[in-house]
């Protein structure tokens, strides 16, 4: 009798194999993952605590000492870093030495420059002071000191008749003597005239402004007269705007009548100075 042969029957084919590959995958990644999260981690609180302690040892130590000397305490033990609440204050910073740029040196000179100009304003006001002592002891002439310029204010009884702008014999001396001191100067001179508010129309001076003008352009000439440099000069007429005192009393309007020198700092005149030594002169 034949015997019958056995069908042989292959095993199912298994479509799951991608499982452990992907497995192998997400393990790998999950690893990659843990060991970036585990480097870039810092424990904010520690390390403010160890960077206070540490500018506490450098404060009180200096900072020469060795890193082992950072945490000893003032009877020499060994101080360990505190690991509860993240310290407040803030890390002193090392002050290290300055170095002087080329700006800030150009800025040192400038302002050097600014206080030599103040300094010899400061002269020049002393020698009008000391020129005009008797007229300003009659109070009929008055010095004052700015940073940019110095201001001599005549009273106009000195200088003109009411309603005129023709000098008085009387102005003669002190027009002379303001003069003797403008010679040593180079700076430029505001002649500035001033009238009080009581109106003037006459055929010659129409308004106080032209009044104030006239007399301004009558002291500029004088002061040429006696060698001061015309190109240094302006005449300038305010009329009644600029009050020093009031108006309603004799004694006020005694004290607006007046006209003033105004010899100002190189770095504030339009003529009679370089550009740049004007922009240098005026930086503070």
């Amino acid at each position: 009798m034949a015997r019958r042969r056995k069908k042989h029957i292959e095993p199912p084919e298994d479509h799951n194999r991608w499982l452990i590959s992907y497995a192998d995958f997400i393990t790998l990644l999950f690893a990659f993952f843990v060991v970036m999260y585990a480097i870039s981690s810092v424990n904010v609180g520690k390390y403010r605590v160890l960077s206070d302690s540490m500018s506490e040892a450098f404060e009180r130590k200096g900072a020469k000492q060795s890193t082992s000397e950072l945490t000893e305490g003032e009877g020499g033990s060994s101080l360990p870093i505190s690991l509860g609440e993240p310290a407040t204050s803030a890390i002193e910073p090392i002050v290290l030495d300055h170095f002087i740029t080329a700006e800030e040196l150009r800025d040192v000179e400038i302002s050097e420059e600014v206080l030599e100009e103040r300094r010899r304003l400061g002269r020049i006001a002393e020698q009008f002071a000391s020129a005009l002592e008797s007229f300003i002891a009659d109070d009929l002439v008055e010095v004052k000191k700015n940073d940019l310029w110095v201001e001599i204010e005549i009273k106009s009884e000195l200088l003109f008749a009411s309603g005129d702008a023709a000098l008085q014999s009387k102005a003669t001396p002190v027009l002379k003597k303001i003069s003797e001191v403008l010679q040593a100067t180079e700076n430029v001179i505001y002649v500035e005239g001033h009238t009080d508010n009581i109106p003037i129309e006459t055929i010659e001076f129409p308004s106080n402004w032209d009044l104030s003008s006239a007399r301004a352009v009558s002291v500029a000439r004088e002061l040429v007269y006696n060698g001061t440099n015309p190109a240094r000069l302006a005449a300038v007429g305010y009329g009644d705007n600029h009050p020093i005192a009031g108006n309603k009393s004799a004694e006020g309007r005694f004290k607006n009548r007046r006209v003033t020198l105004v010899l100002i700092s190189n770095s504030l005149a339009r003529y009679g100075g370089k550009d740049n030594t004007r922009t240098k002169e005026v930086v503070e």
